[in-house]
C-alpha cells in the first residue's frame, strides 16, 4: 500500500515545478492552440519525463549523476540557451495554420519532435535539478539516506504524475479556446511567444556571462 502522504506530497511537487510560466508553458499552449490537445500534450509528457529524471537523480541520491550534470552545467546552459534563442526565432518567424504539423514530416515524426523539443529544454536547466534537491530535502521532507527504494520510486512516480496532471489540464483548458482562433490570431500569438522564448534564452545566455565574469 502506497504512503498517501508520501503520493501527495510528490503530486504537489510535480505541479509547482511544472506551473510556473516558462518556455515549456508557452511552447505547450502555442503548440496546443495550432495542432490540439494531443500535440499539446505531448510537449508536456517531454517535460513530465525531464522532470522524472531530475526527481529520479534527487530521491535516488545519484551522487556521480549530480556531480556530473554540475560539472557541465555552464555547457547545459549555454546549449540551452541557444536552441531557446533559435526556437524563438523559428517560432517568430512561423506562418502557422490551425491544425498544421511540423512541417512536412510524417505524423510519427513530427509528434517525436514535439515531445522530444519540450524533453531537451526540461533536461538542460541544471536549475531543475538543484530545485528538485531542495524541495526534496525541504518540503517533501525526504532524503535518500532515511527512506527506502520502494518510498524514493513512489515519490518519483507521483511527481512525474503531478507534472503530467498539470500539462492534462493546462492543454484540456487551452483547448477550449481553439475554436475562437483563427490564423491571424494565432500568427500574432508566434510573434509573442516568439519573443518570450528568445528573452528566456538570452536571460540564460545573460546568468551564465555574469557567473563566468565572476
Amino acid at each position: 500500500m502506497p504512503d498517501i502522504e508520501l503520493v501527495a506530497r510528490g503530486i504537489a511537487i510535480g505541479l509547482v515545478v511544472a506551473a510556473p510560466i516558462g518556455p515549456v508553458n508557452l511552447i505547450c499552449i502555442r503548440r496546443t492552440l495550432s495542432g490540439g490537445f494531443v500535440r499539446g500534450f505531448l510537449s508536456g509528457l517531454g517535460a513530465a519525463l525531464g522532470d522524472g529524471i531530475f526527481a529520479a537523480i534527487a530521491a535516488f541520491g545519484f551522487t556521480a549523476a549530480i556531480d556530473a550534470m554540475m560539472s557541465y552545467a555552464d555547457w547545459l546552459q549555454l546549449g540551452g540557451g541557444i536552441f531557446l534563442i533559435v526556437l524563438g526565432i523559428r517560432t517568430f518567424v512561423a506562418h502557422p495554420h490551425i491544425d498544421m504539423g511540423v512541417g512536412d514530416a510524417p505524423p510519427t515524426v513530427a509528434m517525436a519532435r514535439v515531445f522530444v523539443t519540450a524533453f531537451f529544454l526540461t533536461i538542460t536547466n541544471p536549475a531543475t535539478m538543484l530545485g528538485f534537491l531542495a524541495i526534496f530535502s525541504s518540503v517533501a521532507g525526504f532524503t535518500p539516506r532515511d527512506a527506502d527504494y520502494a518510498s524514493a520510486a513512489t515519490l518519483v512516480g507521483a511527481v512525474v504524475g503531478g507534472s503530467i496532471i498539470w500539462w492534462a489540464c493546462i492543454t484540456g483548458f487551452v483547448s477550449l479556446f481553439r475554436q475562437k482562433m483563427n490564423d491571424h490570431m494565432l500568427e500574432w500569438l508566434n510573434h509573442i511567444a516568439g519573443v518570450l522564448i528568445i528573452v528566456f534564452g538570452l536571460g540564460v545566455l545573460v546568468r551564465l556571462a555574469a557567473n563566468f565574469i565572476r
